[in-house]
Order: C-alpha cells, then sequence, then structure tokens
C-alpha cells in the first residue's frame, strides 16, 4: 500500500485567501486551488463537473437511487468533483475548507434521504464523489484485503471469489453499494450471525481529516478508528481505504426461498420465526421479505411472506438443522439451491438464475424508484393476533414493502461499546419498511403520510426508550440540525436512537477531531456544547 501522507501546502491557504476576495465564481475558485495543488497534473479540469457541463446530470444521478432527492426543487451542488487518487482527495478536502465550500462526501449507495449528495440547510454545496477511487488488493495468504471506498461491496466479493473459492466477507446483500459509506454504518449481511457486521472484520483503515491528513489506524488513534467503523459517514473525515479480515465459506452453500400467503398460513409461521430464527443454527440466515399480493379470490390482495435463506453448509445438513429447529416452514429437498458463496450473493441479491458473477462488476444500481424508508429493533416477539392487526393497516398502501433480518449468534456475543453499533444482545431480529412509487409528486404526500402512520402504528411491538433505528438507513423524520449550528439537543433525538450510549462517546470523538464541524450534514454528530472537549 502507498506511504503515509501529511499533505498541507501553504500555497492553498495563500491561494484560498485571495480567491475568496475575488469575484471568481466557486468552482473556478476550487478549480484553481486544485491545480495548484495537484500531485497528478492536468486532471483536474476533467474531473470537475459544473451545472453547464453535458455529462452533470448522469453524474449527479448515478448512484442516486432515491429519485425524491432527484426532483427539480430539491438543492442541487454548485459542482461535482470525482478524485483519480488519495492525494486528490486531501486537496478537495483543504481546498473546500479554506474557501468555506460546504462538502459532501460520496462513495455510492442507497443513502435514502441523499445526505451524500443534497444539502437541505447549506448552499453553496459540493460533491466529493468517490466513484473512482475503485482499488481491491486481495491477499488470500494474509486472509486479508485492502478495498478502496469508491468500490461497491460486489465488486469486492467478486476479486475475492477470484482469488479463492473459500473466503468471502460479511456485508452487504445489495451489491451496489459502496463500500466506503456502507461500513461506516455497520455493513449487515446474510453471514452476520456467523461472523458479525462488516464492522467487526475491519483490522485498518485510511481516511482524510478535516485539516487534509492522510491517517491510518495507528495515527488516527483508537478512538477515531471506534467511531468510524459504525458511527455513519459524514461526521469525521473522508474515508479513503478499508483493510477488512476475510472470513472462511464452504465450498458449496446452499440457498432457499420459500413463500406463503395469508392463506397459506403465513401468520402462524411468522410468529413461529420470530422465535426460531435468532435462535437457530448461527450458519443459517433466514429472512422475510414480507409484501402483497393477489389473493386466491380474484380481486382480492393479500400478503405474502417470502423467506429467503443462506446456509453456510449443503443441503443435507441444512434440512437437518429445519427439521429439528423449524419444522414449521416445510422444506424440502425441491426447495433448496446448492452453489458457491459467489453465487449465493447473487441469489440473495436478487438477480435472475444463471446471471454470471461478472454482473458485479458493473456496479451500478439495478433500479431508481421514489420511495421513504424507516427502521426498527425487535426484542419481543409480536403476538399473533397482533400480526393480524398490523396486516390491515398494511394493506393499505400500494406497494409496501418489511424486511424482518434475523439477529443471534455471534451478533449477541459482541458487546453494544465494541464499536458505534450498538444492537447486539438481545435483538431478535430488525425491521425495514418501505414504501415505493413511480409517480413523482402527484402522490408522494399520501405514501409518505402512510408510512408515518405504519410507523406509529408499529410503536408497541419495538424497541423503547430510545426506539432504535438503523444509522445506514438514515431518516429525516427522527430528527434534523440546521445548517452549521452544532444542535446538540436536537442531534441528540436521532443520535441516541442510531448509537444508544455510544452516542455521547462518537460526540467526544468530534469534538476533537474536527472542533470546526467542517464535516457535518442534516445527522451528522455534533460537537459537545460549549465547546467542552473532556
Amino acid at each position: 500500500m502507498q506511504s503515509l501522507m501529511l499533505f498541507l501546502p501553504s500555497i492553498v491557504v495563500l491561494l484560498s485567501i485571495s480567491l475568496t476576495t475575488s469575484s471568481i465564481p466557486i468552482q473556478e475558485a476550487f478549480n484553481h486551488c486544485l491545480t495548484q495543488n495537484s500531485q497528478i497534473p492536468n486532471q483536474f479540469p476533467s474531473a470537475v463537473y459544473t451545472p453547464t457541463n453535458s455529462s452533470f446530470t448522469s453524474v449527479l444521478e448515478s448512484t442516486a437511487q432515491n429519485l425524491r432527492y432527484l426532483l427539480p426543487s430539491v438543492p442541487k451542488p454548485e459542482f461535482i468533483f470525482t478524485p483519480f487518487h488519495d492525494s486528490q482527495v486531501q486537496s478537495a478536502v483543504v481546498c473546500a475548507k479554506q474557501l468555506g465550500i460546504h462538502l459532501r462526501v460520496r462513495s455510492g449507495g442507497h443513502d435514502y434521504e441523499g445526505l451524500s449528495y443534497v444539502s437541505l440547510n447549506e448552499e453553496p454545496f459540493m460533491i466529493l464523489d468517490l466513484v473512482k477511487l475503485r482499488g481491491i488488493d486481495v491477499d488470500i495468504a494474509g486472509k486479508t484485503a485492502w478495498i478502496q471506498a469508491g468500490t461497491t461491496i460486489g465488486e469486492v466479493y467478486y476479486r475475492i471469489s477470484e482469488k479463492s473459492a473459500t473466503y468471502g466477507f460479511p456485508a452487504g446483500l445489495c451489491t451496489t453499494l459502496g463500500i466506503g459509506g456502507h461500513i461506516t454504518g455497520g455493513a449487515y449481511g446474510p453471514m452476520m450471525r456467523k461472523y458479525g457486521l462488516g464492522v467487526d472484520n475491519v483490522l485498518d483503515a485510511k481516511i482524510v481529516d478535516a485539516n487534509g491528513r492522510i491517517l491510518d489506524r495507528a495515527a488516527m488513534g483508537e478512538d477515531l478508528f471506534w467511531a468510524i467503523r459504525g458511527g455513519g459517514g459524514g461526521s469525521f473525515g473522508v474515508i479513503l481505504w478499508w483493510k477488512i479480515q476475510l472470513v472462511p465459506v464452504p465450498q458449496t452453500v446452499t440457498v432457499f426461498t420459500v413463500t406463503k400467503t395469508l392463506e397459506q398460513g403465513a401468520n402462524k409461521l411468522l410468529h413461529r420465526w420470530q422465535q426460531v430464527a435468532p435462535n437457530i443454527d448461527e450458519d443459517l440466515f433466514i429472512r422475510v421479505l414480507i409484501q402483497t399480493g393477489n389473493g386466491s379470490i380474484p380481486g382480492h390482495r393479500t400478503v405474502t411472506t417470502s423467506y429467503n435463506a443462506l446456509f453456510l453448509g449443503g443441503a443435507g445438513r441444512l434440512l437437518k438443522v429445519m427439521k429439528q429447529s423449524f419444522p414449521e416452514l416445510g422444506l424440502t429437498r425441491k426447495d433448496v439451491v446448492e452453489t458457491s458463496w459467489i453465487k449465493s450473493v447473487l441469489y440473495i441479491a436478487g438477480y435472475p438464475n444463471g446471471t454470471p458473477p461478472e454482473v458485479l462488476l458493473k456496479g451500478n444500481p439495478q433500479s431508481k424508484a421514489y420511495f421513504k424508508a424507516k427502521s426498527d429493533f425487535v426484542r419481543q416477539v409480536i403476538p399473533e393476533k397482533s400480526l393480524n392487526s398490523i396486516w390491515k393497516l398494511f394493506l393499505q398502501e400500494d406497494g409496501p414493502l418489511m424486511i424482518w433480518n434475523p439477529y443471534g449468534g455471534k451478533m449477541s456475543r459482541i458487546a453494544e461499546s465494541a464499536t458505534p453499533f450498538p444492537h447486539r444482545k438481545g435483538t431478535l431480529y430488525k425491521i425495514q419498511y418501505v414504501t415505493g412509487w413511480l409517480d413523482g409528486e402527484k402522490n408522494m404526500a399520501r405514501h409518505m403520510d402512510w408510512m408515518r402512520k405504519f410507523y406509529n402504528y408499529m410503536a408497541p411491538y419495538v424497541t423503547k426508550y430510545p426506539r432504535e433505528a438503523y444509522v445506514n438507513y438514515r431518516d429525516l423524520d427522527i430528527g434534523m440540525k440546521q445548517s452549521n449550528s452544532t444542535s446538540f439537543s436536537k442531534a441528540c433525538s436521532f443520535g441516541y436512537k442510531y448509537f444508544k450510549d455510544n452516542f455521547i462517546r462518537l460526540v467526544k470523538v468530534k469534538t476533537k477531531v474536527d472542533p470546526s464541524n467542517f464535516f457535518r450534514h442534516e445527522q451528522s454528530i455534533p460537537l459537545l456544547p460549549f465547546g467542552k472537549k473532556e
């Protein structure tokens, strides 16, 4: 790997002072600053996209999945900068800071509320898009890999499988996620019950801090290294690289999807799943995708529950585990498919059968839609009668989706304070709520109102004090800071939901490493009030 760099040329300060007092457009001032300080000459102009550039819109929309944040009424950046090299990220941070340009950092992925490419409170702003930083260096002998922030999780999986069929990495199910931001929030996936989260398997990192320095684990210190592994993106710096620990996987794994409707006993089965899935063999991950569909009576809508699973082993052992622990599903040999780990990635991600693994190298989101999402964590089994009541409201929406992801296994053996991600022991499963639509603003209010109503309805059945939420499914409904203020009291509303008691430690780290609050957004970690740094 490249050597550690501490890059803070004084000319940046001198140049920026002169430019801020002139009438030069902000993107030109930024471009001049970059050019003067580039270690790679003549490459900056082609990497800066302004609204007058024909590629601006396509670059802006490239990894944005939520069309709500691409509407004309939503603020757009003054320009987008796509660096080719780590040193250019350093220059971008230094120049943006000196020129007073608000910075949003994007590595690609879901970003449900668009905070990596939209600023709702501060303008002008720019996007630092890491899409061209896609290096992957896999070391099978050392059971590690260095992966650059702009690469997707699918690319990482593919490059690992190129080197070995018996190693993998326990991260996301959606293969188009940008790895930089994905790991900052936790990075859960179908091997979490066996190996924990992505953040639980990070060994080192390289980050550009608010002073433009590239720091590795030794240079940043254990407090900052702790904070970036689960403390959410956009608060502490720009992740450049993660060093990850590879985990062993069998040459043969097994997958299945079994769907049951309400008419087929889905209610009773889902009630049983809540008791089984967090406690079953940790080689087995069974999530439930809950949607609406056509019932057996023409014109009648029903609820469908699809049990979508990965088992780290062969079909024979899986069937024994299921017969012993979850016979109610009625799983048979014809329901399951033995495959390789890399092909199981495609299966869980929803690719059609027969799709070659090379599709993972494309790295583009599979679809875009207008949507609103929320999350919850569950610690007590929801009674069967209560499920019946939930379906009545669920069926009132056009295209709702819930995904219930089981916890337990290793997730219960890792302390809540080990990383900022606190949803550990005692958690049965996580719920993701999504409603999507394609007719733009026309019926947006109706869909958003339904989502908020459904979320409120679920309150008695989920965690309380705080009502926990997953930071990688950001939800501006649960709190939002304003502008560049520290907004400590407002941040507490979402901070404790995402991080529980880890929130205060995150605030202390933030105050120490970024006292000017340069890295910020509507739900970033705030500074301690009154500038305290204890």
